[in-house]
């Protein structure tokens, strides 16, 4: 696994990367990821869907692809890696080292693979080493739990130092997001946090953009 070498220029702004609900409803789901594409730099979005048919899945894919894509971010899917291509999709997001092994050769080499879920720092190298876009680190688990902040914060800086694969840290709440950016994270996952309150997602994105000032040039 190549090491991270110092960059000759100054480190790359950190991006948001937006994690969404459980989506049932595309069509109603639009115009609030339009509001929250538009308050902020956003390179991402990963799609969670609710249950449903194949055909249905696929119609929400293409819905809110053509969302994201209009606003030059990347839709991600939540598992469901044998959809992406037909929905017309960016990539698939896998959660644990298993599934993103069975995922790849579905993904590889034209569309985005991530990799999340990573309970170990050997699993995480084993994804990287395996071509792994990215991988994330402090996303929750289905029951809502997740490591403690100290430990995200440590996986992070870890993989900052020594790896080039780009590295996503999930913020829970605005207040993780600066820690997290000073940690070494590429992207901020910003998730259910974001989203319960319609009339209060632009502000939220917008105030999480004004915390990725890099270390250097925080005023």
């Amino acid at each position: 696994m190549a090491q991270r070498t110092k960059p000759a220029a100054p480190r790359p702004q950190p991006r948001l990367y937006l994690v969404t609900p459980p989506v049932g409803d595309a069509a109603a789901f639009a115009p609030l990821l339009a509001a929250a594409l538009a308050a902020g730099d956003v390179a991402a979005v990963l799609l969670r869907l609710g249950d449903a048919d194949e055909r249905s899945l696929i119609n929400r894919i293409k819905t809110l692809a053509d969302v994201a894509q209009a606003k030059d971010a990347a839709l991600i899917v939540d598992g469901h890696a044998d959809l992406v291509a037909r929905a017309g999709a960016d990539g698939a997001h896998l959660t644990g080292i298993e599934a993103f092994n069975t995922a790849l050769d579905t993904l590889k080499p034209d569309r985005i693979a991530g990799a999340g879920g990573l309970v170990s720092r050997h699993d995480a190298m084993l994804a990287a080493e395996a071509g792994a876009d990215y991988v994330m680190f402090g996303e929750p688990e289905a029951q809502g739990d997740r490591p403690a902040f100290a430990a995200i914060e440590e996986r992070v800086g870890w993989w900052a130092e020594v790896f080039e694969i780009p590295c996503a840290a999930y913020a829970a709440s605005l207040d993780e997001v600066a820690p997290l950016v000073h940690a070494g994270a590429d992207f901020i996952a910003l998730g259910d946090f974001i989203w319960g309150e319609p009339q209060q997602i632009s502000p939220r994105v917008a105030a999480a953009a004004q915390r990725l000032a890099l270390p250097e040039t925080a005023a």
